[in-house]
């Protein structure tokens, strides 16, 4: 019965907080997004390590499984905003004039 009521607390902080990122993200101004995209990369390389701690306690196998897909989807997750962030970048760099002789 414990495990149950553990699970329900869990899946409901789950929901408030993608709510919350939600929103916060929804309303940021896009000159911010390169800082945002960077703040996120460092946030999901927190939910990695999060992630490889709940694999490696194998505490079940259901336990093991969903921390196996945190790891997948956090680590695609970063290398994804990584390959957004370089690309924004080089298009900023593009787009300055080029310097007098």
């Amino acid at each position: 019965m414990a495990s149950s009521s553990n699970l329900i607390d869990a899946l409901f902080i789950f929901v408030l907080a993608g709510f919350i990122g939600f929103e916060v993200i929804r309303r940021v101004s896009p000159l911010l997004h390169t800082p945002l995209m960077s703040l996120t990369n460092a946030l999901d390389a927190i939910a990695v390590v999060g992630a490889i701690i709940l694999v490696g306690e194998h505490r079940s196998t259901l336990a093991a499984t969903l921390g196996f897909i945190a790891v997948v989807a956090a680590t695609s997750n970063i290398v994804g905003g990584f390959l957004i962030t370089d690309r924004m970048l080089r298009m900023f760099k593009a787009s300055r004039p080029a310097g007098k002789p």
